[in-house]
């Protein structure tokens, strides 16, 4: 948009913030802003998003960009694509919108008519886009400008206030009263670690397992080869909708060049090509089909050291539109003008404080990828290319930009030159049979265009960081992880972990490191592909006690007894997995997926089986490797600087290697 545009070329802040037009609510708001500007230029920063909405309303819209976000707007409604969340629960949570503030719960789902409205408010009058910024935003007195300033002290501050007041509190209680509280809290940790009566689960309805589907559902898959390009279609109704990814194969680039990885992604769509800057090519992309994005995979392979990573170029349009899609997306890959040093910087401040904001919201995540990156090759390319050791890059990297931007571009070619390679690619279709035909002599075509040369696979030698590790952030909470690769220590795969780790993430986690630990949350995860299994905690005031409780989980699976109603709950939440909810583009991708990564079908209902038939013992004998993680897990910590120096005097001084992030 033009006022998204204005700030970041701007250069005042780092990216945009704020959360745009906010129309759940009862009274809507609309909010936008920049972050990582300088406290002096706040009143600069305000002047600019006004100027440029007064600009708008005084000059106009481009017509353009209106129709992009008409045709953009309009594609989302008729698709309805709400990804693995089924539509049903999307579709009464939109009603919800209007519903509780006693509106029609209906008028949310019924499009056609307010669209229609809007293109005949644009027929009648061609400014009405800009009248309404007048009259909402531009003439509003409701207005507020917030400034967050960040405070390394702050927590230091309220921990030691809060530890204060209670002292107070203390000091003004008497002794009769001081027990009262004693004996309240015993009280509440007995309930929290009470289980529930068999009477009260006992009404809670439940299927059964003759309820559940024994054979597992595949999804249609044809392979063919053109021109050496694989084919991947899977002919499944898409209701006149091509979706469409051109896969390049990641393993042809050098080890140094892969942090590069994720911002050469985005400049294909985000920096312009040689005949239209970025502005125009989402115009383009907005008016002329329902998306092209970029997006990346990368897996371990099960019972083998390399891993599969590929960059894709996805997309989707009407069959009406899939000249227009094929076109776009030829450009972006054979005339993205990536020699643009002041957008690129853009780009990198984008992504650093993109990845800056998500580590408190999404630090398990953070952990998550941190740890399991230690163990193989695919999630050492992973954190290389979307972790923190991406954040630490880009820390550098917007510096290189200014003193030596033709060594970052001739980076930026390096691995386009690798990459374009249609030897080393695949096309994944997703579209019904009819349409299929219609569409295949224009990815003939498309095909055709891209170069062909030799496919050179390059080495990874991934470096392994410490056993433990403290990473530290201004945060008064902690994410705590910990896990190994269990393949290593001695496990096969059997369907069974599912309903295990569904049965661990629902009980002893739960009740350990999230009731009674008070964590936001308590996880495990275990990657079949790899054979890693992680613990981890979310928004964790405790770090050595999560431990703990992580070590101890071993003993509670070896010990369990399971009712019949828990172990048909478990082996229920574990189908649960393996059926989620997919519309045809997720099924498509998924059969992508399972292709490259090996996956059969007889692989797929043997683990079903195994699932279906989890007993008792299944849990015990998991619960034997689990222990095994006590000793020769991994740790890692994300956390405040206070609780991991704790930590450390609390193990000896020097057991977790400590790196400040923030």
């Amino acid at each position: 948009s033009p006022l998204r545009k204005a700030l970041i070329d701007s250069g005042l802040g780092e990216n945009v913030t704020g959360g745009g037009l906010e129309n759940e609510l009862r009274q809507m708001s609309f909010s936008t802003g920049l972050k990582g500007f300088a406290r002096a230029n706040a009143d600069t920063v305000e002047k600019l998003i006004l100027d440029t909405l007064e600009s708008l309303a005084a000059n106009g819209i481009d017509p353009e960009m209106t129709a992009a976000a008409l045709n953009t707007f309009e594609f989302r409604l008729r698709e309805n694509n709400t990804g693995h969340f089924p539509r049903g629960l999307s579709l009464m949570l939109r009603a919800l919108t209007t519903w509780l503030y006693d509106g029609d719960p209906l008028a949310p789902l019924a499009f056609e008519a307010p669209l229609a409205a809007i293109r005949q408010h644009l027929a009648d009058n061609p400014r009405y886009f800009e009248d309404l910024i007048s009259q909402f935003l531009l003439n509003n007195n409701h207005r507020v400008t917030l400034i967050l300033e960040p405070d390394p002290e702050l927590s230091r501050r309220q921990e030691a206030a809060e530890a204060e007041k209670l002292a107070q509190v203390k000091a003004s209680l008497g002794e009769a009263e001081v027990q009262q509280i004693i004996a309240d809290t015993k009280k509440l940790k007995a309930l929290q670690e009470a289980p529930d009566p068999p009477e009260a689960l006992a009404t809670l309805p439940m299927l059964t397992l003759a309820d559940l589907d024994k054979q597992a559902k595949p999804i249609p898959l044809e392979i063919e080869q053109h021109n050496g390009t694989k084919l991947l279609y899977h002919n499944l109704f898409t209701n006149g909708i091509v979706y469409f990814d051109v896969g390049f194969n990641l393993h042809t680039v050098p080890q140094e060049l892969l942090p590069y990885v994720s911002l050469f992604s985005q400049a294909l769509v985000k920096i312009g090509t040689e005949k239209e800057d970025f502005v125009r090519l989402s115009q383009r992309i907005g008016s002329k089909t329902g998306g092209v994005w970029p997006a990346s995979m990368v897996s371990a392979v099960r019972n083998r050291t390399q891993a599969e990573a590929w960059l894709f170029l996805r997309g989707k349009s009407t069959m009406a539109q899939t000249g227009d899609l094929l076109d776009i997306m030829r450009d972006v890959l054979l005339t993205v003008k990536l020699d643009n040093p002041e957008r690129f910087k853009q780009m990198v401040l984008e992504n650093k404080a993109g990845i800056e904001a998500g580590l408190i919201p999404g630090g398990h995540g953070v952990v998550d990828t941190r740890l399991r990156a230690g163990f193989n090759e695919a999630d050492w390319a992973d954190e290389q290319m979307d972790g923190l050791s991406n954040l630490f890059f880009l820390r550098q990297l917007a510096q290189d930009v200014e003193s030596d931007w033709p060594a970052v571009l001739a980076k930026l070619e390096t691995i386009r030159r690798i990459l374009l390679n249609r030897n080393a690619m695949l096309c994944n279709i997703t579209l019904d049979e009819d349409n299929w035909g219609k569409f295949r002599p224009q990815l003939n075509d498309f095909i055709a265009a891209i170069p062909a040369s030799p496919v050179e696979l390059a080495r990874w030698q991934p470096t392994p960081g410490p056993v433990a590790e403290g990473l530290t952030i201004p945060a008064q909470v902690n994410y705590v992880g910990k896990g190994a690769n269990l393949y290593e220590l001695g496990y096969t795969l059997h369907g069974s972990q599912l309903a295990i780790t569904n049965f661990l993430r629902t009980t002893w986690l739960w009740e350990r490191v999230r009731v009674q630990g008070g964590a936001y949350g308590g996880f495990c995860r275990f990657d079949t592909h790899s054979g890693v299994f992680n613990y981890l905690s979310y928004r964790d005031p405790n770090l050595l006690d999560t431990l703990d409780n992580y070590d101890a989980a071993a003993g509670f699976l070896q010990n369990v007894h399971l009712s019949d109603d828990e172990l048909t709950k478990s082996i229920i939440g574990g189908i649960g997995a393996l059926d989620a909810y997919q519309l045809p583009d997720a099924k498509g991708y998924t059969s992508m997926l399972r292709h490259l990564l090996n996956i059969t079908e007889e692989d797929r209902q043997q683990r079903r089986d195994e699932l279906l038939s989890t007993t008792a013992a299944d849990f015990r004998a998991f619960g034997e490797v689990l222990a095994r993680i006590n000793k020769a897990g991994r740790v890692v910590v994300l956390g405040s600087p206070q609780a991991i120096d704790a930590a450390n005097a609390a193990r000896g001084g020097n057991w977790l290697a400590v790196q400040k992030v923030l």
